[in-house]
């Protein structure tokens, strides 16, 4: 090979190498600070990352995933009449529905930073099935050209047919890969090899405290003798037998020879032994951004800002991961003909959704504003539509709204009214006034006057004449 090669290469062709390899060396042999091997198996086994998996893992799955054309008005519809509709809604493959294949895909994302999926495809070019592959076994590597392509190692359970383990070299073309975040933008980095050293520490927690009450709950120490022992070893394993595990606990002991136990370790409130576990709890709900109370820690949360945290995990940590599977989705299943008019979208509407006051207060709003029917309002709330001949699909607006150029019209001077579709109502001769009443008459009534109450029953009717 020419030594020059490398140093006058081309910048825009990239260099021949398994430099793309994301997870495989990124754990240095899988040790930590803490002394503990960690990977993606062993991570797992730690309750706060095997619930912080599942959350996310489960959200994505159990949201609905449609797959959507658009019209020639500008609108959009399901295009429940393609292929793909059935494959990414309902059952990729003959082996597993939609939930499973999205849920077993996520879990590889968030484990090993890179999700993996065969595309089998018909003579046409049409998708017939995903299949998950497993990210340990992938290496994504570049040929002498530049050109991308993917190396799968299949063993001997993958390969029931040959019986032997054998290489399988698959076409960027026919592999669904989501990366996550990475710093060549081709592959993802484990997320449990960058944060190795926090989940060590949690497990060496979790291990310590194991131990801690697997002894009895007792600290260790050691034996003292006044004199040298011919067999300390003995003598240790006689003490471990009778007095270690949580089954011999509370035993008392018979010290012979003048010899003496003397504690050496620190107590657990000395070691913060549960601020250390609560931190790392924490620690690991940090690494995938997950807020604390749905990972069963309550301390900081309350009536007025857990809904909010709600809707924070659904805008900043499951919209990032939803955006990585809408665009690569449409990046490898789409033909170049069906990308500028058809995508793939996660409906996240029910998990935005308030509380009930707060749902019909916003239906109401879009109700008597305009923009939005009885039927729309129906169909968020999985009702029934009511039928388009009752009024189902009306859009109601106040009829006191008017456009703002027309907006004080009604008091413009010297400007022709438009002339109204409706005839002339006609002139009703105005009623002929009362005729007055001539002076004669008038003296000729005869006006009462009442007596104040406690009177006699009867009155007294003065004529104006008779005076």
């Amino acid at each position: 090979m020419n030594p020059f090669t490398k140093l006058f290469r081309p910048r825009d062709k990239p260099p021949v190498s398994n430099y793309l390899n994301g997870s495989p060396y990124l754990f240095f042999m899988g040790g930590s600070t803490a002394g503990k091997h960690v990977n993606e198996r062993s991570a797992m086994q730690m309750t706060a990352v095997y619930s912080c998996v599942r959350i996310l893992s489960e959200a994505v799955a159990g949201l609905p995933l449609h797959l959507y054309r658009y019209n020639d008005d500008g609108g959009k519809e399901k295009a429940l009449d393609h292929p793909l509709y059935r494959l990414l809604h309902d059952e990729p493959n003959p082996e597993m529905t939609s939930f499973i294949f999205r849920e077993t895909l996520m879990t590889h994302l968030l484990l090993w930073g890179n999700a993996y999926a065969q595309i089998v495809r018909n003579g046409h070019g049409e998708v017939l099935g995903l299949y998950p592959l497993m990210p340990s076994k992938m290496t994504v590597d570049r040929d002498a050209k530049g050109e991308l392509f993917y190396r799968y190692q299949r063993t001997t359970e993958d390969s029931p047919a040959t019986g032997k383990p054998e290489m399988v070299y698959l076409d960027p073309h026919d592999v669904l890969h989501i990366p996550g975040l990475g710093f060549d933008g081709l592959v993802g980095y484990s997320p449990i090899a960058m944060a190795k050293n926090a989940i060590g520490m949690a497990i060496a927690c979790e291990e310590y405290g194991a131990k801690f009450f697997a002894n009895g709950a007792n600290p260790g120490g050691v034996l003292e003798h006044p004199s040298t022992l011919k067999d300390p070893q003995k003598v240790r394993e006689s003490w471990n037998s009778v007095f270690q595990g949580s089954g011999n606990s509370h035993r008392i002991a018979v010290l012979e020879e003048g010899m003496k136990f003397q504690s050496i370790s620190i107590s657990n409130e000395q070691a913060h032994f549960l601020e250390t576990r609560k931190f790392q709890i924490d620690e690991i709900a940090r690494i995938f951004r997950v807020p604390p109370h749905m990972v069963g820690d309550l301390e900081k949360s309350s009536f007025s800002n857990i809904e909010q945290q709600s809707l924070e995990f659904v805008i900043y940590t499951l919209r990032p991961w939803l955006v990585r599977w809408e665009q690569n989705l449409a990046r490898v299943l789409f033909s170049d003909a069906e990308k500028p008019r058809m995508f793939c979208k996660f409906n996240v509407d029910g998990l935005l959704r308030g509380d009930y006051v707060s749902r019909m207060n916003g239906y109401a709003v879009g109700r008597q504003n305009g923009w939005m029917s009885a039927n729309d309002i129906r169909s968020l709330e999985d009702l029934d539509p009511i039928p388009e001949a009752e009024g189902g699909d009306l859009y109601l607006v106040n009829g006191n709204f008017c456009k703002l150029q027309d907006a004080g019209s009604a008091y413009s001077k010297g400007q022709p009214t438009e002339p109204s579709s409706e005839p002339p109502a006609e002139e009703q001769p105005p009623d002929d006034p009362p005729a007055e009443e001539p002076d004669n008459a008038r003296k000729r009534k005869r006006p009462t006057q009442r007596k104040p109450k406690g009177d006699p029953p009867h009155e007294e009717i003065l004529e104006l004449g008779a005076r």
